[in-house]
This record gives structure tokens, C-alpha cells and sequence, in this order.
């Protein structure tokens, strides 16, 4: 059997607990479960399935390419949509988070060939709610997050790999970055 897995950056402090208290809020206004499946952060590979030996061929393979990285800066400012699926909060200076996921995705097209190419464009984001928004309370959930503002910034040293046990995503190994 395959299992999923998922590679992203996680928030520090503050602005972790920030945003999970809005995906919380999300959850509490909608009803969303999936605002509050996975704590916040910016997907770089989104879920794929793979077999039982991935998981230490990946945290090998993504510990050496965290080495060669150095740390970065990740701007937030306020909110957007996907359509009418998906709220997040807007990377408001995406050039160093995609310079990292194309780097991260060069790395594994030679090291780690299980993470497939992406057929879309890396858009960086946080996401506080998708797909199971109720689409009777997405115009008011429109309304009540044009109406605020967010803005933070914060530093990229680690990088995390989630596995799915079935019930929920869990971390399974952090990766630091070489300017860390």
C-alpha cells in the first residue's frame, strides 16, 4: 500500500500561532476540517503517494539537499482566493520561496525521481481553508477577509516532510537549512 506524503515550510513564531488561530477561526465560522488538518505552511510538494521505502530514501535525500541551502525570507500580506475552494494568505514577495522550490525541484528530478515535476506553476501561499468550504458561506467568508488586513514576515530555516496515517498528516522529519 502507497502512503502520502507532503514537503513544506512551516511558519515561526509569531506567525505560526497567528495563522493557526485564523485557520481556526475558518474552521469555527464554516465548519472547514481541512482548515485545521495540517498546521499552517507553504505547500513545495504537494501530497504524492509512494511505497513503504520512500520515507527514508526522501529524509536522506532531502537532509542533503537542506545543506546546500541557505535560510530566506518569506513575506505574508493579506488574503486571496483559488477560485471559490481555497482562502489563503498571500505570499506578498514570492521570488525567494520560488527560488527555493526550483531548486528543491531540480534536486529531486536527480536525487529523489518519486516527486514528479508539477504540471502547474508554484504559486506560494498559506492556505487557511480549501475544498470543503461550504459554498453557501464562501460570499460572507469573501467579505469578512476583504475587509482585513495581515502582514508578517518571517525567516525559512527548516522545511518539513508530513506523512498521512490514514487519519491525519504528522511530522516526520525537519530539515534545517545550511543558513539555519
Amino acid at each position: 500500500m502507497k502512503t502520502l506524503y507532503l514537503v513544506a515550510l512551516l511558519p515561526l513564531e509569531p506567525v505560526f500561532s497567528e495563522t493557526w488561530a485564523l485557520k481556526q477561526e475558518v474552521h469555527r465560522l464554516t465548519g472547514s476540517r481541512n482548515a485545521v488538518r495540517l498546521p499552517p505552511h507553504i505547500t513545495l510538494v504537494p501530497p504524492l503517494r509512494a511505497d513503504d521505502d520512500f520515507e527514508a530514501r526522501c529524509t536522506a535525500s532531502l537532509a542533503a539537499f537542506a545543506a546546500t541551502q541557505p535560510s530566506f525570507r518569506v513575506g505574508l500580506s493579506n488574503f486571496a482566493w483559488f477560485g471559490n475552494r481555497t482562502l489563503f494568505v498571500h505570499v506578498s514577495e514570492p521570488a525567494s520561496a520560488k527560488q527555493f522550490h526550483a531548486a528543491l525541484m531540480e534536486w529531486c528530478r536527480t536525487q529523489l525521481p518519486d516527486v514528479k515535476p508539477e504540471s502547474r506553476p508554484f504559486t506560494p501561499h498559506l492556505t487557511l481553508a480549501t475544498r470543503d468550504l461550504p459554498p453557501a458561506q464562501v460570499p460572507e467568508l469573501r467579505q469578512l477577509f476583504a475587509a482585513r488586513t495581515y502582514e508578517a514576515t518571517f525567516e525559512v530555516r527548516t522545511f518539513t516532510l508530513f506523512r498521512h496515517n490514514g487519519q491525519q498528516w504528522e511530522s516526520r522529519a525537519t530539515f534545517e537549512l545550511a543558513g539555519g
